[in-house]
């Protein structure tokens, strides 16, 4: 273990914080504005999800590299970069006068944020003892849960009475006060040993995720022929199955595929990912509906995501005695269902609905959510071997950011076919009502995964406080 000084040692969490904080205030900032920055770059609203999506998938291709790399170059070196380049791309965003510079700018967001928090994680895993690794992990994650409060709200009033520019603006003065942060405090912490990374696993992986997401794009967005869509889907699981047959065989691979021969794992693994797909979904289309289809202005929309946040952080000390109770078959097989009937539910929204309806809707979402994300995170790592719990949190962060990606795309591509399909006046309020229908539908069905779980997988919940939780 590393030996830090006192006051690094008590520093060092803020700065891990703070940069978390910038990260997740960012990615629920941004939902709000996206009707506004549309008007501003003459785009059309309900086709703005790439903006979302190329962050997301760049977070997510990057996340396999981030140990080797902060091994390879140093924690204080990669951390400080991570957070100028995350500054650095809402500078772009800022300034972009059209939709490919904004997403440009996105991806260069995405390139610090998919190393600022897990090289965040590894200095505190490696610097601080274990007895006090539950302490500091909370202290750390507890901004990300202000993040989704404050930044829905934030971003309504900021487009409402100044302009969308500064949801990124305000990013700049943090990351000044984070680069000088790392440089002076933040330890330069090197792996043991120099391992080899996975390049050919890495481009397969990479190459999989990113055809699958423009295939779906391409369905939504980018509105290509199907013939392309179905020639990037046939070979983006190519490329999937070639990493999983090559990753057999390797000694290295970048995810193991003996790590699925853990029940609880591969379970927790499918169910994340198909279960994400309704909730990755959820902030996207909220804010949508809200202002594109029922009129609400800017700050009243982002407003009225704050019942979401409240609910999801009342929820968070109520998880572990619920799944103490009940055990993870029965909560996640249950409270899946749960999700995808409210998420259903939001089909019943209309210029009629009673916005006090709406709001208790979005706060029993919130709440099934919380359940949701700590009971899949947990006995997706809980039964894993310490050799095996690297490995197995990196591909479950790398899940959570596709799922989340591939969630938006979906959705998108269902607005944007139900509106096509739509010609008589109302046509954009029954689009998102026929999409949420449908984004309800899959997420009930995702609950039959994990029917695949016993009654004594995963053991107690007692575990969890032992376990570090992927954020979202």
């Amino acid at each position: 273990m590393l030996s830090l000084s006192p006051r690094t040692a008590r520093l060092l969490p803020w700065i891990v914080a703070i940069a978390f904080f910038m990260q997740t205030l960012d990615g629920t900032i941004l939902n709000t504005a996206l009707p506004a920055m549309a008007r501003d770059l003459a785009e059309n609203p309900l086709r703005m999800q790439a903006v979302i999506i190329s962050y997301m998938l760049t977070v997510a291709l990057l996340i396999p590299a981030s140990g080797w790399i902060a091994d390879r170059f140093g924690t204080r070196r990669i951390f400080f970069t991570a957070i100028l380049l995350f500054s650095l791309g809402s500078l772009c965003c800022a300034l972009a006068s059209n939709l490919g510079q904004l997403v440009g700018a996105r991806v260069l967001q995405g390139l610090g944020g998919a190393l600022m928090m897990p090289v965040g994680r590894l200095v505190v895993l490696r610097a601080y003892p274990r007895s006090e690794l539950v302490r500091i992990m909370s202290f750390i994650t507890l901004p990300g849960l202000l993040g989704p409060l404050i930044g829905p709200t934030l971003g309504g009033w900021l487009v409402e009475y100044a302009s969308w520019h500064w949801i990124f603006l305000i990013n700049l003065p943090v990351g000044a006060l984070g680069c000088w942060a790392a440089l002076r405090f933040m330890p330069d912490l090197r792996g043991g040993e120099r391992t080899r990374f996975d390049t050919i696993g890495f481009l397969l992986f990479g190459a999989a995720m990113v055809l699958i997401t423009m295939a779906l794009e391409g369905l939504g967005e980018l509105q290509l022929p199907h013939v392309r869509v179905m020639l990037l889907l046939v070979i983006g699981l190519a490329c999937l199955a070639a990493y999983w047959l090559r990753a057999g065989r390797v000694m290295a691979p970048l995810f193991s595929p003996s790590l699925f021969r853990n029940r609880t794992f591969a379970v927790g693994i499918l169910g994340n990912m198909f279960a994400r797909l309704g909730s990755g979904a959820l902030p996207f289309l909220v804010p949508l509906l809200l202002q594109v289809a029922l009129g609400y202005s800017p700050a009243e929309a982002g407003m009225s995501m704050i019942p979401l946040a409240l609910a999801a952080m009342a929820m968070k000390p109520l998880a572990k005695p619920l799944i103490d109770r009940l055990g993870y078959r029965r909560i996640l097989t249950g409270n899946t269902f749960l999700l995808g009937a409210l998420l259903a539910s939001l089909a019943l929204t209309s210029g009629q609905h009673a916005p006090v309806v709406l709001l208790i809707q979005l706060g029993l979402l919130g709440a099934v959510n919380s359940l949701q994300f700590t009971a899949m995170n947990t006995v997706t790592l809980i039964d894993l071997r310490d050799e095996e719990a690297s490995s197995g949190n990196s591909l479950l962060s790398v899940v959570v950011q596709l799922a989340m990606s591939l969630g938006v795309a979906t959705a998108a591509a269902l607005l944007g076919g139900f509106t096509l399909e739509q010609s008589e006046p109302g046509a954009v309020l029954a689009a998102f009502q026929w999409t949420f229908l449908c984004v309800g539908l899959m997420t009930v069905l995702a609950a039959a995964i994990f029917l695949q779980l016993e009654d004594g997988d995963g053991g107690s919940a007692r575990d969890i406080d032992h376990k570090i939780e992927v954020e979202g």
